[in-house]
């Protein structure tokens, strides 16, 4: 029995060490301290994910987390750049380590049929699109927030609009309720409390995609004042109907000149597989964008004044 614990220890442990965030998890030299000494906190932490269908990791959708797949280790930056410092723990930094699909696959709609368009693809995200089509354009950009709020337990932050403008939060999701949409608008129906888990997450966001989109989202995020300020969770927005959106996933800058490149990520219309987009314009420096757009972006599908560009509050 005693043979039997340890083995089972180790392999919690193990566990643990790959699956909890870095802000969880710390510094690598207190991740191997905790590790060989199996540490309770981090064991707790594991436990507490196991037993409530709750996430503590990073990138809750997947199983598992290879980091040498990550945005951050497999898009190197040009020559003379240098990746902005952020801080650890940040939607900044959550996004520059996102999990991509190994190798260079193609995009995939959500019926599981290949996009006619597969040249405005650098790599593909390792996220799943869903068997509906509403994780389009807007929609990616949503669900990249609401994952990485998810993920560290910031449940009441987790609200988003209706182009009705209703505001639909999770917080009263769980609380039993549901928005119930017709000819006279948005009416809420009161019904039992919901468990805080992954299947409850993921219903709260297939009603979000339903009735939000780029023409809501860009009236919740606030204007980015001048184009060099650019950050990490950017978004380059145009609402409408049809309207579109992209993310900013990284930004790299010169030391000596203080200029900065960028990378953009999207889903696009029908739903389909989140990917790292090429620069159409320069390829020498594709998939990375320059700072000096001459009043626009252009991208492969979508073209955006510079003056488009917003963040979250």
């Amino acid at each position: 029995m005693q043979v039997a614990s340890l083995l089972a220890t180790s392999w919690i442990c193990s566990i643990a060490g790959r699956v909890l965030p870095r802000h969880i998890r710390e510094t690598p030299n207190t991740i191997a301290m905790k590790l060989s000494n199996c540490d309770t906190s981090l064991l707790a932490a594991l436990i507490v994910m196991i037993l409530t269908g709750n996430c503590l990791a990073q990138y809750c959708w997947l199983h598992d987390h290879d980091s040498s797949n990550s945005i951050y280790n497999r898009i190197p930056v040009p020559d003379e750049y240098r990746r902005i410092k952020v801080e650890e723990g940040s939607f900044q930094d959550w996004l520059r380590h996102l999990p991509l699909k190994k190798g260079n696959p193609p995009i995939f709609l959500y019926n599981g049929k290949k996009k006619f368009n597969q040249l405005a693809n650098f790599a593909v995200i390792d996220i799943d699109v869903g068997e509906k089509d509403l994780q389009q354009c807007a929609d990616a950009v949503i669900r990249l927030r609401t994952e990485y709020l998810y993920s560290g337990g910031k449940y009441e932050s987790i609200a988003f609009n209706f182009s009705s403008g209703d505001r639909f939060r999770y917080a009263d999701w769980l609380d039993g309720l549901t928005p119930v949409v017709d000819a006279g608008g948005v009416h809420w129906e009161e019904g039992p409390k919901r468990e805080n888990n992954r299947a409850n997450f993921r219903e709260y966001l297939e009603i979000v995609f339903t009735y939000a989109g780029s023409y809501s989202l860009s009236k919740e995020l606030v204007k980015v004042e001048g184009i060099n300020e650019i950050q990490i969770g950017d978004v380059f927005i145009e609402g409408g109907f049809p309207g579109h959106a992209v993310i900013v996933v990284d930004v790299a800058q010169k030391p000596e000149t203080g200029d900065k490149i960028f990378l953009l990520a999207q889903s696009f219309t029908p739903a389909q597989d989140m990917h790292i987009i090429k620069n159409p314009v320069n390829w020498s420096l594709s998939p990375w964008f320059k700072l000096n757009l001459g009043g626009r972006l252009v991208t492969s599908e979508w073209i955006f004044k510079e003056n488009q560009l917003m963040r979250f509050r």
